[in-house]
């Protein structure tokens, strides 16, 4: 089944590849003005017999977020429209996004997410072929923590970082700041790729030493920021991501049409793989250092009134772990 899984993997990322492709071979990209496409992940089995069905989208603009409150424009079937889905989507590549728990006598039918953006219509089908049975090396995989098909030991045992909120769902008025303290540990798997400490680190700083005659090699990049090297400046040539490993936290609207700040800035969640980007898949990002009692302090301000989703995200890089609180905002 991880065969066939990891198969099916390499096979999507081709497609969705060659899908951006013109007939001359370049890819096209966009800040704005283009739709959402749903996507189904796959589907893992739960201890009581039931299945999670997972889906993420793809978001084709670089730039712009797009809005779709749920109703006719964005809803699953059958059962409820609302099943845990988004309805703020960030820009390009999201994966995990949410599950659907259906139940273990589910056999052979289908779960739909049906979602229009610029009025083109398209929809996720979830169902349980064997064929689309995903595991944690099939995620870690896909959301760039190792190579598709590398296993060990190590990454075998990886367990999603553990995460907790201080305090519940909030009210809050616009223009004043809210306090978010997040809690988030990990067991140090995958180890970070790239870092002061990291064992690329050091290969560098070795490499370049050498080539530069025993120079002393350079400082190394604060963390939080993105070390240059030229070779980072090249598009990402893989037709699957890379990430940064170890552990990260990010806040961001899930659901709500307001605009809302976060200080201090988080990492971005979504797939930018633009050198210079405050985002693990860019290249040479590295992570802010954990705080020793694993608390994360976000002061969020809302511009306009409503109802929120606020979403908490801890990665190790190869596994993720969420928790939502709603924030009612009045003016």
């Amino acid at each position: 089944m991880i065969r066939s899984g990891r198969a099916r993997l390499l096979l999507g990322a081709l497609t969705v590849a060659l899908a951006y492709q013109t007939a001359s071979g370049q890819m096209l990209s966009y800040s704005r003005g283009q739709n959402v496409s749903p996507a189904f992940e796959g589907w893992e089995k739960n201890d009581d017999g039931s299945f999670n069905m997972m889906f993420g989208y793809m978001n084709r603009n670089w730039e712009e977020e797009v809005d779709v409150p749920i109703g006719p424009d964005n809803n699953l079937s059958p059962g409820l429209p609302d099943q845990g889905q988004p309805t703020h989507f960030l820009p390009r590549r999201n994966r995990f996004v949410f599950r659907v728990r259906v139940p273990k006598d589910w056999g052979k039918k289908e779960l739909v997410w049906t979602l229009t953006t610029r009025g083109k219509t398209e929809r996720a089908f979830g169902t349980l072929r064997e064929d689309s049975l995903v595991d944690n090396l099939v995620q870690a995989s896909e959301q760039g923590a190792l190579g598709a098909g590398i296993s060990s030991p190590e990454i075998r045992a990886n367990q999603p970082p553990a995460l907790s909120m201080d305090g519940g769902d909030r009210r809050a008025q616009v223009g004043q700041p809210l306090t978010l303290i997040a809690i988030a540990k990990d067991d140090g798997v995958p180890r970070p790729r790239y870092g002061p400490d990291s064992r690329e680190a050091r290969l560098v700083a070795a490499a370049r030493a050498r080539a530069s005659g025993n120079a002393t090699p350079p400082a190394p990049t604060p963390r939080g920021t993105m070390a240059f090297d030229p070779a980072a400046q090249r598009p990402p040539s893989a037709i699957t991501v890379g990430s940064q490993t170890g552990l990260r936290h990010s806040c961001f609207v899930y659901r709500g049409a307001g605009r809302v700040t976060f200080t201090p800035r988080q990492a971005k969640v979504w797939e930018d793989t633009r050198a210079g980007a405050n985002s693990p898949w860019a290249p040479r990002w590295m992570a802010p250092a954990v705080p020793e009692d694993g608390k994360y302090t976000v002061s969020m301000t809302f511009e306009d009134p409503g109802e929120y989703t606020i979403r908490c995200l801890a990665s190790d890089g190869a596994l993720n772990t969420t928790k939502d609180i709603v924030v009612t905002v009045t003016k």
